[in-house]
């Protein structure tokens, strides 16, 4: 059996080659590459990723599987190779019912698709974009049309991303998390909002650069196995455990927006890079789901980022790199400045308070989209309509509205933004975890020692890839399912001491 499995193997790690060239060519085209390279960049990808396709639904690769069977379940649940098997059968099975064909021509839609979209989002032209859009949305309809039965057509794209969440349980969970949310952004909204002046002046780029990777090198960034580089919208790609890289942009008249994007995809980069060494090349060394991924960029960008602990601890070297803009700006009033809440345009600007009303509003909008009850035509409009609607504020223009979030433009619409709130929810049952381990993190923090809680992270959450559904790793490192209490009394608890709740 040992020679069947590393024939599995050294078949699933051609499959990788493949899948992380096309990540590289993917991270050239975000951050380096002439706008003029587009279209042979989309026909590369496309190329590499039916390659990669074919190769991972070669029937080889099924007949392994079955003889590998006897030998999985004779394997303790946890044991890596049963959980490598099991996994590389899960989506064996998920991708064999997909074309080659079809995987090529998706992702050379969405190569083109994402440099439409980032020469137009300056411009505020969404019609630009609209007819990718509307494409984008009938490969979504197709790949959806490959999984019949589903309950929902989301269903199979949310599957991709979250496995074994639905379009039906999210709803539930969304739903009861607004009727608890909006009562607090009502009551904190209908109060004198914290002055945030302190961010809005002119801070060089050079300065925040250097600021922002000294603060991710002491959370714990590895250099030598990572980089940062500018991009339209920041994200993370990982070509292996050992090459995990982060993006991010500047805004030189606020000082928050990089900031809190480095300290965001450096902790997706902490997920990637602490796996298990021994899974490189295979389906397990990676993150467990997006919501899972999501709730480690979440924490180490908010419970951790935006703690008064943290900045006891960075702020008067956040002062010494910029002593002009904050050498008279106390503690307390950076503090309440970076944890402002108000109704706002921008998602990845938004506060703890009122970013999953942001996220909840695509979600919806997705739904809309791929049910067939909105037009892309119309998407502008119903965006503007859903920000009014539950944030009281409407984008001045397409730029800031429908335009802001990459998303849609550079992959697939359903499936794209719910990781976000579970990564808020799933973070706070970790980090509660974590905590009942080590009570003394906290104090930790207020000493710029985060070794702790990077440990115990890596140890429970990034060394066992993806072996663990969502659900099971949930249960064995908190020993709960999924629960949205511990959430909101970490908003009510922070957020009652900077407001009256």
């Amino acid at each position: 059996m040992q020679t069947k499995l590393q024939e599995l193997r050294n078949r699933l790690i051609e499959v990788d080659n493949l899948n992380s060239a096309t990540a590289v060519l993917g991270w050239d085209q975000s951050t380096y590459m002439p706008p003029g390279g587009v279209a042979a960049r989309a026909r590369q990808m496309a190329t590499l990723q039916q390659l990669a396709h074919e190769k991972f639904i070669d029937p080889a690769v099924g007949r392994l599987l079955d003889d590998l069977l006897p030998y999985e379940e004779g394997l303790p649940y946890d044991s890596d190779d049963a959980s490598l098997i099991r996994l590389t059968r899960r989506q064996y099975e998920r991708a064999v019912r997909v074309p080659a064909a079809f995987v090529a021509e998706w992702t050379g839609h969405s190569a083109a698709s994402y440099q439409v979209w980032a020469d137009a989002r300056p411009r505020n032209d969404f019609k630009a974009v609209e007819p990718y859009l509307v494409k984008t949305v009938d490969y979504c309809h197709k790949y959806a049309d490959y999984f019949p039965g589903y309950e929902h057509v989301a269903d199979p794209l949310i599957d991709l991303a979250d496995y074994g969440m639905k379009a039906s349980t999210l709803k539930t969970l969304f739903a009861e998390l607004r009727r608890q949310l909006v009562p607090i952004v009502q009551a904190i909204t209908g109060q004198p909002p914290a002055d945030d002046s302190c961010l809005r002046q002119r801070f060089p780029e050079a300065g925040q650069w250097s600021f922002g990777l000294e603060v991710i090198k002491r959370l714990g960034y590895d250099m030598n196995r990572g980089r940062q580089d500018k991009t339209h919208h920041p994200f993370t790609t990982k070509f292996s455990i050992g090459d995990v890289r982060i993006t991010t942009r500047v805004n030189e008249n606020h000082l928050g927006e990089a900031l809190f994007a480095t300290i965001h995809e450096a902790g997706h980069a902490f997920y990637e890079l602490g796996v298990n060494m021994a899974f490189e090349g295979t389906p397990l060394a990676s993150g467990t789901s997006a919501g899972v991924h999501e709730s480690q960029s979440r924490l180490w960008e908010n419970r951790i980022g935006r703690s008064r602990g943290f900045w006891e601890f960075f702020y008067p070297r956040l002062q010494a790199a910029f002593p002009d803009q904050l050498g008279s700006v106390a503690l307390e009033t950076f503090y309440r400045a970076i944890n402002k809440v108000e109704r706002s345009l921008i998602r990845v600007e938004a506060d703890e308070v009122t970013y999953n009303l942001h996220v909840m509003i695509r979600f919806g909008l997705e739904l809309d989209l791929l049910e067939g009850n909105l037009a892309v035509h119309d998407l502008p409009e119903a965006w503007r309509a859903g920000y009014q609607a539950d944030l009281g504020v409407t984008p001045p223009d397409d730029r800031d509205g429908v335009m802001q979030d990459v998303h849609w433009y550079g992959g697939g619409v359903g499936g794209a933004f719910q990781g976000y709130t579970l990564g808020n929810i799933l973070g706070a049952q970790f980090y509660g975890a974590a905590l009942k381990a080590h009570p003394g993190i906290p104090e930790q923090i207020r000493q710029g020692e985060f070794a702790t809680l990077h440990g115990w992270l890596k140890d429970n959450i990034y060394h066992p890839g993806s072996k663990f559904t969502t659900d099971e790793l949930l249960e064995r490192v908190t020993g709960e399912p999924l629960r949205i209490e511990p959430y909101i009394r970490y908003l009510r608890d922070k957020y009652g001491e900077l407001y009256t709740l």
